[in-house]
């Protein structure tokens, strides 16, 4: 592969303008930055991102950037930057994607700037890309990207993991611009997530809103295959755990201890959100303290709350009712000497952070939802080497799935909370430590360096997969070599899908009727006395001559039960009875009165269950439910159960297209034949068919077929111009 190009919002590091001129750059700090801040540095990269600060010289700043950082600045409409930073990006996306829709705001004015953001880091990216480079995209604030970026450039490598939580399907249906976000999604090859949780979330989104099912986590879009799984973000394991050894924290552990004493130490280190849970902590170590007068003066809760968005007014007032909280606290429990809750609204320097969390005998990581929250892991890197120490931590931070050895809470349940504090600080040191080493050992093997590795490594194999799925792509060679030995041969048969391969699918199947345009193509096909052209479908006679019946073509209606050759009458196969519907019909429309949506259509010698406008989970699910209740059906009377798009059709089982496309095959010597479908009934026609044949699959998945193609666009033009 090519250069690995990271895209975020921000750099890793900000430019200062000091009053002499000069212009420093400072590291930022937590998440992203510090995560992949030393990992970028070792490959060959670039680092694409907004960039705030320094009023200076910007191609200057520029060349510095990218010589002393591997960075690329973008820079922003100052207010088209608000707009879509602080407007749409937190507070729309944010606030829905934690679950507090409470909070939410719905402005065209703020998703109109977040397109444009998003285009212009588009404009950004393909300046710089070269070819088999791979582009990393992070978190909520650059959604639409992948698919602009696909849109321009269809073979770009593109990754995308979201840093946050992504929601259930019936909060995150609320945006308006719902479909137009998974669209940016889905450009991507690889589409990761914290936890299965949030991949599971996305693919029901997916399914309901788009349409596009998946399996084992992997959504297929025309020939594109968009593997979407879990990712747990690790950390710079050692950064932390050696630097609880080292002087500088040594020293500022010691100051601490000095002024805690011997009181036990309960620590919270937090961004001052909403969705950190803060007033529920504190409310909860206010009970405890209530319910277990014999720890006061024996314990205090320091709590670091780091400034955020502190223009908002939702911010404004959580930062008033916790310095109500900690008040209220202090003023009924504490004493001259006591003072039960540190509050320090700030953030901290490294080293003075490590030194907390070594000294602290309880961690509590209690947020109402958070994606992550790699604090948790950091306080336990900071024990390795024998320290002791509990983790009381919400059971909905993306870390509980990987942390089962911390007292897991639910953060809503103030009694849960202030039980786990007893436990913790009454906890064997013993059990301690062996809790803390299960927790060590694990989050020493999966670092950020291995969590990122991981993520580089899924979109090379997709790269990979889609690079071996483009050598049978239809490609414009393909389809001049196709068009070429189309007009120099004699004889030619053209074997037809109708349903998904010439018309798209409609939950209402008899409104895919054909278009003037279709029919002037197929009408022009057949007037060339070269060609045999075939319809081959599973739709029932009636539709098919109606809808197709004027056209000199051939038609073979319900898989093959009935064929009609070209200027003669309908030819039905030999058939057992019909007595078997009676015994399926019952069956089948049991379902359709459990399953709103759903509907039963009858052909002359075959059932079909139809559940495409069915609610997207249950329809699949009540399919694989029906099929096992007709089981017995194929046994008995000699019939095939046949899975189409969202369809399920019992049908006679010596019937299926491919034998009706071998008597078209066989009764002439061809010397071009074109097979074009679009699921598992037309795999039968490819498989007759003599490998020097043409067959075109239509989407993805596996197939039989020699070319695929995207859609029934790519269908219609090919047809259009066979016939120039």
């Amino acid at each position: 592969m090519g250069r690995l190009l990271i895209v975020s919002n921000r750099l890793p590091v900000t430019p200062e303008l000091h009053e002499n001129g000069d212009v420093t750059f400072k590291e930022n700090v937590g998440g992203l930055a510090t995560g992949l801040g030393s990992f970028y540095k070792h490959y060959d990269s670039l680092w694409i991102g907004w960039c705030e600060g320094a009023a200076c010289d910007r191609y200057e700043l520029r060349e510095r950037l990218l010589a002393e950082y591997a960075c690329v600045p973008i820079y922003l409409d100052p207010h088209d930057a608000h707009l879509y930073y602080e407007g749409f990006s937190n507070e729309t996306i944010w606030p829905i994607f934690h679950h507090f829709a409470q909070y939410a705001q719905f402005d065209q004015e703020t998703w109109e700037a977040y397109e444009r953001v998003n285009r212009r880091f588009a404009d950004a990216v393909v300046e710089q890309l070269q070819p088999d480079d791979i582009v990393w995209i992070n978190d909520y604030h650059l959604m639409l990207l992948p698919g602009m970026l696909r849109e321009r450039l269809p073979e770009v490598n593109i990754g995308f993991f979201l840093h946050i939580p992504f929601p259930s399907f019936e909060i995150f249906r609320m945006l308006p611009w719902r479909e137009r976000i998974l669209s940016g999604l889905l450009g991507a090859d690889v589409v990761g997530f914290h936890t299965y949780d949030y991949v599971r979330h996305f693919l029901s989104s997916a399914l309901r809103l788009t349409g596009h099912d998946h399996t084992l986590g992997q959504i297929v879009i025309g020939t594109r295959t968009i593997k979407v799984d879990a990712f747990p973000m690790g950390i710079d394991y050692e950064r932390f755990a050696s630097a609880a050894s080292s002087p500088e924290v040594a020293e500022k552990a010691l100051s601490l201890r000095t002024d805690i004493g011997d009181r036990r130490f309960v620590l919270s280190v937090d961004r001052l959100d909403y969705t950190k849970g803060i007033p529920v902590r504190l409310e909860a170590f206010e009970h405890f303290l209530a319910e277990h007068p014999e720890w006061h003066r024996k314990v205090g809760l320091t709590m670091v709350a780091v400034p955020s968005r502190t223009d908002v007014e939702h911010y404004q007032r959580l930062k008033r009712e916790v310095d109500e909280l900690v008040g209220r606290i202090n003023g009924r429990y504490g004493t001259m000497d006591w003072t039960p809750v540190r509050y320090l609204y700030r953030s901290l320097p490294f080293e003075e952070l490590v030194a907390m969390y070594r000294e602290a005998d309880v961690m509590l990581v209690t947020p109402l939802r958070d994606g992550m929250n790699l604090v948790a892991k950091e306080y336990v890197a900071t024990k390795d080497g024998g320290g002791a120490g509990v983790l009381v931590l919400s059971e909905l931070a993306g870390s509980a799935k990987e942390l089962g050895e911390a007292l897991i809470v639910n953060p809503f349940d103030r009694a849960d909370i202030v039980g786990a504090i007893d436990r913790a600080l009454e906890m064997p040191m013993a059990e301690q430590r062996d809790r803390l080493a299960a927790m060590q050992e694990r989050l020493s093997r999966y670092t950020v360096v291995h969590w990122a590795e991981d993520i580089i490594e899924a979109v090379e194999q997709a790269s990979l997969n889609r690079r071996e799925r483009a050598a049978t792509r239809l490609s414009p060679e393909v389809e001049e070599q196709l068009l070429s030995a189309y007009r120099t041969a004699r004889r030619r048969l053209l074997l037809l899908d109708y349903d998904g391969t010439l018309v798209g699918f409609s939950a209402r199947p008899l409104t895919t009727v054909p278009d003037d345009e279709l029919k002037a193509t197929l009408r022009a096909l057949a007037a060339d006395t070269r060609n045999e052209v075939v319809i081959v479908s599973g739709r029932d006679r009636r539709t098919l001559a109606e809808w197709l019946g004027e056209l000199n073509v051939s038609l073979v209606a319900e898989h093959g039960a009935m064929q009609r050759w070209r200027g003669g009458d309908w030819i039905e196969a030999s058939l057992p009875p019909d007595t078997w519907k009676e015994t399926a019909r019952p069956v089948m429309e049991r379902y359709v009165d459990r399953t709103p949506g759903t509907f039963v259509e009858e052909k002359e010698h075959a059932l079909v269950w139809h559940f495409r406008a069915a609610d997207p989970g249950l329809g699949p699910q009540r399919a694989r439910e029906l099929h096992e209740s007709l089981a017995g059906l194929t046994e008995n009377y000699g019939l095939a159960i046949v899975e189409g798009h969202r369809v399920l059709e019992v049908k006679p089982a010596n019937i299926n297209k491919g034998r009706a496309a071998l008597d078209f095959a066989e009764s002439d010597d061809w010397d071009f034949m074109l097979a074009i479908g679009d699921d598992r009934t037309d795999e039968d026609v490819f498989e007759v068919l003599p490998r020097s044949a043409y067959s075109i699959k239509v989407g993805g998945g596996g197939s039989l077929a020699r070319y695929r193609a995207d859609g029934v666009s790519d269908v219609r033009s090919l047809l259009d111009r066979m016939v120039r």
